[in-house]
């Protein structure tokens, strides 16, 4: 392992709090050599320096213990909606074993590259799915099975809470990763959630990597089903915010 992605990693745990043993520091060096790897021949991030991967991507993703304590703990269902490269599923699901992960994604090229490194760093209780969020949201299979759904899908509340509220149970929570400078952008998608059951419950707020990254959690707790209306067909969302 390179020692540089070793001390990169180290001082981003000690920022956030969590702790890792050899075989998690491993599997994550393995991913971010598949990520690289596979990156010179599709476009999985832009993102590709060591440090910056290890920050903006691995210690990004598993900075949600910062909003849900017990991370390290519990055993819960999580879906990850727009995905991508894996971001923020699977260091998520490194990080805290005893999660059960979807990773969603509607470009097949990038499923075949998650199933890679599913296999090559022998992770279980994972599965990547091809999709999208406006069809599996209404598939039964799908709908209300998550006991949080997580998404860092640029896109505004209003349309990632009709992407994601259908998947999560009701007393579970949808947890957009945003900005630090959101306030206007959730005064303005506080009727939409509350349209799809969801009622924002809090923010957290904090910055990464020694201040140079402002990050909030949305914690939107689902209070209610969401009407079977919901998700509308695929584009609109976007198009149509509610």
């Amino acid at each position: 392992m390179d020692q540089l992605f070793k001390d990169c990693v180290e001082k981003g745990l000690g920022e956030i709090g969590v702790s890792l043993d050899q075989m998690q520091m491993e599997q994550f060096y393995r991913y971010y050599e598949l990520l690289i790897q596979w990156n010179k021949v599709m476009n999985l991030t832009a993102i590709t320096e060591l440090e910056d991967v290890v920050v903006k991507h691995f210690m990004d993703s598993i900075s949600l213990v910062k909003g849900i304590k017990k991370l390290p703990e519990i055993s819960a269902a999580v879906i990850d909606v727009g995905t991508g490269a894996g971001f923020p599923g699977i260091p998520l699901k490194i990080a805290f074993p005893g999660l059960s992960v979807t990773l969603l994604d509607s470009l097949n090229k990038r499923v075949n590259f998650l199933n890679e490194v599913i296999g090559q760093l022998g992770l279980e209780w994972i599965e990547a799915v091809h999709g999208r969020a406006e069809d599996l949201g209404r598939d039964q299979k799908y709908r209300e099975k998550y006991d949080f759904c997580v998404s860092r899908a640029v896109a505004n509340v209003s349309t990632l809470a009709e992407y994601c509220l259908p998947f999560v149970k009701v007393g579970g929570y949808f947890i957009p990763y945003k900005s630090g400078k959101i306030d206007e952008e959730l005064e303005m998608g506080k009727g939409a959630l509350r349209v799809l059951g969801g009622e924002m419950e809090n923010v957290v707020k904090f910055q990464l990597a020694g201040g140079s990254m402002e990050r909030s959690f949305v914690m939107v707790r689902k209070v209610k089903g969401t009407p079977g209306r919901f998700p509308r067909k695929a584009g609109v969302p976007s198009k149509e915010p509610l």
